[in-house]
């Protein structure tokens, strides 16, 4: 019973010292995931470059978030506001910025409002791709006949022909 009683203790003292929220940025990541996966939850942040920086932070990549150090949070979270220096321009996601010419990596809230303000340029222009923004239409060529139909009607509706039918016979008679 002894060594259950320690292990028991040692249990509740990782969960004191467990943080559930984790902040990097201004987005909350999860500190009872593996620090690998709870990157991954980052917007702009996917499994191959959350491995990257776990790698250039020299954190494991599968200890649980909440329970890192604060030095090894800091690590991570400089990794992630510096990310465009440690990966190859080929793997950002805003190469040769429109307004700027620089190429980046853009994370969290950066990234929505980057691709909001992007959306709303091809509108103004009147690209193609925005006039299929404004008319709520598919933008990446794919096929519109029989999918993303707004109205609430999808194909024929048989017992509203059945009943008009037999609505129609009862009136014959």
């Amino acid at each position: 019973m002894s060594a259950n009683n320690t292990q028991d203790d040692a249990a509740e003292e990782e969960d004191d010292d467990l943080q559930y929220f984790v902040r990097i940025g201004t987005t909350d990541l999860d500190g009872t995931k593996a620090v690998e996966r709870s990157l991954t939850d980052m917007k702009g942040i996917g499994k191959r470059t959350a491995r990257i920086i776990t790698d250039v932070a020299s954190v494991d990549r599968h200890a649980t978030f909440g329970l890192l150090e604060e030095d090894e949070i800091d690590s991570i979270t400089d990794a992630v506001e510096n990310l465009d220096d440690h990966i190859p321009g080929w793997m950002t996601n805003r190469r040769e910025d429109f307004f700027s010419g620089d190429t980046d990596h853009k994370t969290g809230a950066d990234l929505e409002e980057k691709r909001r303000h992007d959306v709303n340029r091809m509108k103004m222009i009147d690209s193609y791709k925005g006039v299929r923004h404004k008319r709520g239409q598919k933008v990446r060529g794919q096929r519109t006949k029989s999918t993303g139909r707004t109205e609430g009607t999808i194909g024929v509706n048989v017992e509203a022909i059945k009943e008009e039918a037999a609505e129609a016979a009862e009136e014959e008679e």
